[in-house]
């Protein structure tokens, strides 16, 4: 009895756009970054992403390239991840200004700039760190940082001692992160924080994944023993121990070890990070009660992109971390003549995995235990995420593709934009946060990705079948796209491979969102009138 009035509660307490209470999240889980190296993946390709979790703006569009004179400054910004469209100024604060280089490459500017025309790519998670060491008078925040790096830089090595030098010169002025930066031949994570409120600079440290394994920051700092000697691996300011001592977060004695020094936490991983390694390497037998996790694992299986894809749609079904598993109800069975022939004790159809903190708490107050809160890597308060893929093989402008979603990544389909696109589609110039606006990109997934929702039982597998078929043109797709793009690059049709590119992804959009047009109208037919 108790099962069933359970499941009828989470129905009648359901509300279609319940978002989860922010004060449910420890302040830096906003954000997931997979990397996978060359060697790990199917193709050769090298991997990094990013989830940009929580309240941040969605408006997305390519910034051209340009040619600067000796005079010019490069204005430096501080409120940019919240503003509603590319041309809005409200609240944005100009933090300073440091000289211009002759020329800047063109790039995907997300609210954290993720890639260039060059094939340089980047992911961001927070992972907060102590506040002693924040000085708020830094000029630079993470994603300024990424921008300049983006504009100036074709490695991942570059952009590093690039990122670090303005940091030293100009001052950090951000919390604990960390950015993940790619290029066609390797991937590293490099994690950053203040030098404390009296001190401009910043201290950091990064190392490179190993090409033939995948790594994974979910929040939490991961680099542990810094190795200067091995310049193929580590890189870090100088005055990383020296802080750290002055601030009491290492005592001098012993090894170093950034994480626990700076990240301000009991062990360098949570279920996250444990989830994405024990899944690509099982047998490790790796376990959530260990004190440290590798900081890579060679997976088990060379990883696809279709596998990253897959991994930023884990909620845990069907392992111990299912936050559905105890909402359960009574499934009668009927036989040909509709006669009761017995019951199955089954998950009730509207458990779903992102329900709102207050109906989290409702089901646990009647129902001590219920449902066990855990971050899962997709989430509801996604406001977009993107899989970023490097293929040193192919010409930069089509080598070079981001697998961009808008809302819940296990919800939404991936639109592929490519390095060297020239123009998006017109909804991506548009933030939905702030409000709801029919044109704003967001809001094209948002609304059938909420009414599914109401009964995940039923609609999951409705919804996943378009975005798996949406994945499987995309991939399909490619080798054409490829081919006709490095066919026009040969001919120097460099603008006409631009036009190519950015038709394709506003085309496929446009697809996509037909798609979710028609699912919002089949769940507002199963929904709309009740059950």
């Amino acid at each position: 009895m108790r099962s069933t009035f359970l499941s009828l509660l989470l129905f009648s307490c359901f509300t279609l756009f319940a978002q989860q209470n922010p004060g449910d999240l420890y302040f830096g889980e906003t954000c997931t970054s997979i990397m996978v190296g060359k060697q790990a993946s199917t193709d050769g390709s090298v991997i990094t992403a990013h989830t940009c979790d929580g309240n941040y703006r969605t408006w997305v569009r390519m910034e051209p390239a340009a040619d600067h004179a000796d005079t010019a400054v490069c204005k430096i910004y501080k409120g940019k991840l919240h503003t509603e469209t590319p041309w809005d100024t409200r609240n944005l604060v100009l933090a300073g200004e440091i000289p211009q280089v002759a020329y800047t490459y063109a790039f995907l500017n997300t609210a954290y700039p993720s890639l260039n025309e060059k094939q340089l790519a980047m992911g961001e998670t927070t992972f907060v760190g102590p506040d002693t060491l924040v000085n708020k008078n830094g000029m630079f925040l993470i994603e300024e940082l990424q921008r300049v790096a983006l504009q100036r830089c074709d490695n991942a090595r570059d952009a590093i001692k690039l990122i670090g030098s303005l940091i030293k010169e100009y001052g950090y002025g951000d919390w604990g992160e960390c950015i993940t930066i790619a290029d066609t031949k390797e991937v590293w994570q490099m994690e950053i924080l203040g030098e404390g409120p009296d001190q401009i600079g910043g201290v950091w440290a990064a190392q490179r994944i190993p090409d033939d394994h995948i790594g994974i920051s979910a929040n939490i700092s991961r680099i542990g023993e810094i190795d200067r000697k091995n310049t193929d691996f580590f890189m870090a300011s100088d005055n990383v121990e020296e802080v750290a001592k002055k601030y009491g977060l290492w005592d001098g004695e012993g090894t170093f070890k950034f994480w626990k020094a700076y990240a301000d936490r009991d062990k360098p991983f949570m279920i996250r990070e444990f989830y994405v390694l024990s899944t690509l390497a099982p047998s490790l037998k790796l376990s959530m009660d260990m004190d440290e996790l590798p900081f890579s694992v060679k997976p088990e299986e060379k990883v696809s992109v279709q596998k990253v894809m897959e991994l930023y749609r884990a909620t845990y079904d069907g392992t111990p971390y299912d936050m559905t598993q105890n909402i359960r109800t009574l499934k009668k069975n009927y036989n040909k003549d509709r006669e009761l022939i017995g019951t199955d004790t089954i998950i009730s159809p509207i458990a779903n995995p992102w329900m709102a903190g207050d109906l989290r708490n409702t089901l646990n107050f009647i129902a001590p235990g219920t449902v066990e809160f855990q971050r899962t890597v997709s989430v509801s308060w996604c406001s977009y995420s993107h899989i970023t893929q490097l293929r040193g093989w192919l010409p930069d402008a089509v080598g070079g593709v981001s697998w961009l979603s808008f809302d819940n990544p296990a919800e939404s389909p991936r639109i592929p934009v490519f390095a060297g696109s020239s123009k998006l589609p017109e909804s991506f110039n548009y933030c939905g946060q702030h409000r709801y606006r029919e044109d704003a990109a967001i809001w094209d997934f948002r609304r059938a990705n909420k009414l599914a929702t109401v009964n995940w039982g039923r609609s999951k597998e409705i919804i996943s079948k378009q975005v798996q078929w949406l994945e499987n043109k995309a991939i399909n797709d490619m080798p054409m796209i490829e081919k006709h793009v490095s066919a026009l690059l040969k001919e120097d049709k460099k603008e006409d491979a631009a036009a190519y590119l950015s038709g394709y992804t506003t085309d496929f959009n446009g697809s996509a969102v037909d798609r979710w047009k028609d699912l919002e109208s089949t769940f507002w037919e199963m929904y709309g009138r009740g059950f």
